[in-house]
């Protein structure tokens, strides 16, 4: 894991924000116990914090928020990309230079590349994360296509807040929100609150496969999706596979050994936990 969270100024400046980001950071401190970075422009009136578990690339070239090659985006992740290094020989051959090995420097260089969405969709991996454009003054907030990681979002006292967790919105100055009633709902209904809701009112758990834009100018807000289910069920309803049994069950084989495989990658020791497909 790692800790992803921060808030856009609007109406309401917020002040002091380096020690509220710092204070939002602690709230996520046992995501990320290895290290604590975080990025603020008081002008641009953005603040991104991240407390790290170093998995991929743990030295100091590693950390964040992490600021791309050109400068002009800045990330804040949570997650793996598990093709990294494929798509890292495709930017490399296209001129882009890396000084890690870590998965959070080619993602920057992707979107160098290939823009935001594009970026995304070439994507293999679970990943929550909250991307500054400085050029355009856009905040981009993303997650995984099945919504392995959570991230939730919304508004307290004129400000724009985001985290992985409630209580790092909590520490925000001025949050009061009521409890939300249509959340309360479906938890006592489903024994959970899934997205969009959450438990209070104007904060919302973004939707897997879904990408939401603040411009940070106009204070409008964009929500698009970049990935379902039911398009890629149907896509292959057009195109079925025409193998063998036998041949089906080779290739079945074939994909959950190279989903296994992609999923060893660390500079750290890795663990396994056999639930039995409890889980």
């Amino acid at each position: 894991m790692c800790g992803v969270t921060g808030f856009i100024n609007y109406n309401n400046p917020i002040k002091n924000m380096q020690i509220v980001v710092h204070r939002m950071n602690d709230q996520l401190a046992h995501r990320g116990p290895d290290d604590r970075g975080i990025w603020v422009d008081e002008q641009a009136g953005i603040a991104l914090g991240h407390p790290r578990l170093s998995i991929i690339d743990v030295s100091c070239e590693g950390r964040q928020p992490m600021i791309s090659e050109s400068g002009r985006y800045v990330i804040a992740y949570n997650g793996e990309v598990y093709n990294f290094q494929k798509l890292k020989k495709e930017l490399q051959i296209k001129g882009h230079i890396f000084r890690s090995h870590s998965d959070t420097e080619v993602m920057l260089a992707a979107f160098e590349e290939w823009g935001i969405e594009e970026a995304v969709k070439r994507f293999i991996g679970m990943f929550a994360f909250a991307l500054w454009d400085r050029d355009e003054h856009i905040l981009y907030l993303v997650r995984d296509r099945l919504g392995i990681k959570p991230l939730y979002y919304g508004w307290v006292n004129g400000a724009f807040v985001f985290g992985l967790e409630l209580k790092a919105l909590q520490t925000c100055p001025g949050f009061c929100q009521p409890i939300d009633r249509t959340g309360l709902a479906v938890f006592m209904r489903y024994n959970c609150i899934p997205a969009p809701y959450s438990i209070y009112e104007d904060i919302f758990k973004l939707l897997p496969g879904h990408i939401v834009k603040i411009f940070r100018d106009s204070k409008d807000i964009e929500i698009t999706r970049y990935w379902s289910a039911q398009s890629v069920a149907k896509q292959r309803l057009t195109s079925p596979f025409k193998g063998s049994d036998d041949e089906a069950v080779e290739q079945l084989d074939w994909l959950l050994r190279d989903a296994v495989k992609c999923r060893m990658i660390a500079d750290v020791p890795l663990g396994a936990f056999l639930s039995g497909g409890i889980d």
